[in-house]
């Protein structure tokens, strides 16, 4: 169980909103709580991620030498052509 306080004008339009959609205060502050708490969680992307994060291994270290080489490489090659 929670307790919330808000200011009047929070209040009011709180009060006016959940009249509006024929609910009570408190249903329409735990489903305003509820999308809110979804909606963060969601942009985690260490939860989005969990089933995937650490399934790939990138085979092993060098690798990335290995490629900045051959861009070099590729880059003289098309200097060279010019």
């Amino acid at each position: 169980m929670r307790s919330v306080r808000l200011e009047p004008s929070l209040d009011q339009r709180v009060r006016r909103a959940a009249a509006a959609e024929g609910s009570t205060v408190s249903d329409f502050l735990r489903s305003a709580a509820a999308e809110r708490a979804d909606r963060t969680l969601a942009n985690r992307n260490s939860d989005r991620l969990a089933d995937v994060i650490g399934s790939v291994h990138g085979g092993g270290a060098g690798r990335a030498r290995e490629t900045g080489a051959a861009f070099g490489d590729l880059l003289a090659e098309r200097r060279t052509k010019r």
